[in-house]
């Protein structure tokens, strides 16, 4: 029962390292759609302001995706290594 729970814990921890790796691979993509929404919401902005937060937005998406990949990673390995060491 143990090693089905750590088995699904696995496998968790690997989608969160690919999401992790998704978001760090298309953070610009993600961070100018961001940016791009901004400002049609607010009906324009100055040209370096507008810089500014689209380098914000995708600082953002490359900090939570660098933060989820490496939880994810840590985790596995983890959970990998408890599963391999319970068959002993």
């Amino acid at each position: 029962m143990i090693k089905e729970k750590l088995q699904g814990l696995a496998i968790i921890n690997a989608l969160l390292a690919l999401l992790g790796i998704i978001l760090i691979a298309f953070s610009v993509d993600f961070g100018t759609s961001k940016a791009d929404s901004w400002l049609a919401s607010r009906g324009g902005a100055d040209t370096a302001y507008y810089h500014l937060i689209v380098e914000s937005y995708i600082n953002n998406f490359l900090v939570s995706g660098g933060i989820l990949l490496g939880f994810g990673l840590i985790s596995s390995t983890l959970v990998y290594y408890k599963i391999y060491s319970s068959k002993g």
